[in-house]
């Protein structure tokens, strides 16, 4: 039964990490441990035979995905879609100075109130639509195939809960899986519908760092 493989690979510590910032859809490139685990990802997945390589088109996940594109000699496929969300007004702020500056959208993005609209951002909702049509369109694109994807931690919870049939009820409740840095879901979908999340951030390959 033909399988397609999925991973979902968050990008290495960038330098707004470092800082405690909030990232969103702010361009800031991996920090030096950053670089690191960027190199050692790319050396687990290497032999992985991946037949397509996936990446937000913000600078911290390319710089995580170029390493892997060295190895393998693929293409990066770039989209907007595999964005974090979109954090608006708290875009480069550190958590304290959001909570401080803007106290009601940073208490809803802690409650992972998934309709609301941060003020000049968007929605988990809206980040959930635009991410599962541009993976669902790739699954469909490499079925049978290994399709490695590098993006965000927002971004990766939502897709693997989307993968799960976990976001189809009228009524979400706020459940969040975390990512470390270079962390890997691996999920497999077979042809008959069933899912397997084999993988839930897998961060064995970063222990020698």
């Amino acid at each position: 039964m033909d399988s397609t493989r999925i991973l979902l690979i968050r990008h290495g510590q960038s330098q707004g990490n470092a800082e405690g910032r909030f990232g969103g859809h702010t361009a800031t490139p991996l920090s030096a441990r950053g670089r690191r685990q960027a190199e050692a990802a790319a050396r687990a997945l290497a032999s992985e035979k991946i037949t397509a390589i996936y990446s937000s088109d913000l600078l911290r996940a390319v710089e995580t995905a170029e390493p892997l594109a060295r190895l393998t000699g693929l293409k990066i496929k770039r989209s907007t879609a595999f964005r974090e969300r979109s954090v608006g007004v708290m875009e480069g702020l550190t958590f304290e100075e959001a909570a401080e500056q803007h106290p009601e959208q940073y208490a809803a993005l802690i409650r992972r109130d998934f309709e609301h609209v941060i003020l000049g951002g968007e929605s988990y909702r809206q980040m959930l639509d635009r991410a599962s049509e541009k993976l669902d369109h790739a699954i469909r694109k490499h079925r049978g195939g290994r399709i490695s994807v590098f993006s965000h931690t927002g971004t990766i919870c939502i897709l693997t809960l989307h993968l799960m049939g976990a976001l189809d009820a009228p009524e979400l409740k706020p459940v969040w899986i975390s990512t470390a840095n270079c962390g890997i879901t691996r999920i497999e979908i077979r042809s008959d519908g069933f899912v397997r999340v084999q993988a839930l951030n897998d961060t064995r390959h970063l222990a020698g760092l």
